[in-house]
């Protein structure tokens, strides 16, 4: 039972993305709440020119619910998340990505999932909205969809992520830097959940609380999805442990052989093993400290 109204700070961090962080802010000024919580937002930009500035300035003016602006000019997702986090006020923290927008009753549904659960956290699913039609290959290989899970299925740390999540701030007590500055370039929110999961921290799945990702073209080509397995696999190396090298040691050179025949089975089911490939491959190159993408993360 909910005795007082409590406080939501939702986390937008943001890089170069205006016309749609302008379209999430607007959405995130209208959230119901059933005078369960009040809500206030922070955007952490994360490009120096603070090019985020205009667009939160212009939103905020109308907005009825509070936007405090701030920046962290070092590009690296685990400071702009810490930059983020350390400009919240209140008892929970909410985070959604500048590319996502939600529904009006987004943030109740988390809010009531978790307080009806008496977990430490909830995460939601992120589903895919195309701006152009997508090739059929990538809709037959479900490139774009997430799992999903029944609401109230507890989470283990690898079904984690920050791009729909709302947990209970005081997480993050006695902690300065909740998400580690190694993960610079992604990784940064699956090692704070794992860690907050070992310190018996739990999180449910609350699959009425959806929101869309906007997927543009260039993420619908199979360069941008290599890429994104490769750094993906590549950032595993904070996370990687015997069993998983073991398991890419042996993956490579197996999907490696697989891919000829897997190709006369259609588009969607060579690059579904390809991208498996990648990762396995980032993943080995990470734990061996090389990076063929550089440091900086993958933007779509």
């Amino acid at each position: 039972m909910i005795d007082r109204v409590e406080k939501i700070t939702v986390c937008v961090c943001t890089y170069q993305r205006p016309r749609l962080l302008k379209r999430l802010l607007q959405d995130l000024g209208i959230q119901d709440s059933d005078g369960l919580f009040t809500c206030s937002i922070v955007v952490a930009d994360n490009d120096h020119l603070q090019s985020a500035g205009p667009v939160v300035q212009e939103v905020a003016a109308t907005s009825p619910v509070p936007i405090k602006y701030c920046v962290e000019p070092r590009q690296n997702i685990a400071l702009v998340r810490n930059k983020a986090v350390a400009n919240a006020e209140g008892d929970y923290i909410a985070f959604i990505d500048d590319d996502e927008f939600p529904p009006r009753n987004w943030l109740l549904t988390l809010f009531k999932a978790c307080n009806d659960c008496g977990v430490d956290g909830v995460l939601g699913p992120v589903r895919p909205h195309f701006e152009q039609e997508p090739p059929r290959w990538l809709v037959r290989g479900r490139f774009c969809e997430r799992p999903e899970h029944r609401t109230g299925y507890v989470l283990n740390w690898r079904e984690t992520r920050t791009g729909n999540v709302l947990f209970r701030r005081r997480l993050l007590d006695g902690m300065t830097e909740p998400f580690r500055p190694e993960f610079g370039n992604g990784g940064e929110d699956q090692d704070f959940f794992r860690r907050m999961i070992e310190r018996g921290a739990v999180f449910n799945w609350c699959n009425e609380a959806a929101v869309l990702e906007v997927v543009p073209p260039e993420r619908c080509r199979r360069r941008y999805l290599l890429r994104r397995a490769l750094l993906r696999g590549q950032n595993e190396k904070h996370l990687a442990d015997l069993g998983s090298i073991g398991k890419s040691i042996l993956a490579v050179p197996l999907y490696t052989l697989m891919l000829p025949f897997l190709a006369l089975l259609g588009q969607h089911r060579f690059m579904a093993y390809l991208i498996r490939l990648f990762d396995h491959a980032g993943r080995l190159m990470g734990v061996m400290g090389l990076k063929p993408l550089g440091s900086k993360y993958l933007s779509g």
